[in-house]
């Protein structure tokens, strides 16, 4: 279920992750942190930002994108400074990639197949 969070969560988030979300994204999380998306064949569970505002808040935010990164981090082929931002629930990520040693990630967005490790580009893009 999608709900609203709030700026210092989502800086809390980048700050966790050393990054700077694209400004789609960051508006995204601030007016539906979590929620669904469907892309062409497939489901994604979109990772909100940690919310500990309440307990309510708390339970919904527990996979949060800094806890799911850090977890895909840990799989093999998982690409270097990237973060999960979504997840299928069959072990295939949406994931948005660093710009070159800036911090700012790539506007595209990538599906990351955890079979063959690979990258392709997915449909979904949040602009800057």
């Amino acid at each position: 279920m999608a709900f609203p969070t709030t700026e210092p969560k989502v800086e809390a988030a980048e700050r966790e992750l050393d990054v700077k979300f694209p400004r789609e994204y960051r508006e995204r999380l601030l007016a539906r942190n979590g929620g669904e998306i469907s892309t062409a064949g497939d489901d994604w569970q979109v990772f909100p930002v940690f919310d500990s505002t309440s307990r309510k808040t708390a339970g919904r935010s527990a996979g949060h994108v800094v806890l799911e990164t850090m977890s895909a981090r840990a799989w093999e082929g998982f690409p270097a400074g990237a973060v999960a931002i979504a997840s299928n629930g069959s072990g295939d990520y949406l994931v948005l990639m660093p710009k070159a040693l800036s911090g700012q990630l790539d506007c595209q967005v990538q599906v990351w197949n955890h079979e063959t490790r690979k990258c392709t580009p997915s449909p979904l893009r949040y602009d800057n």
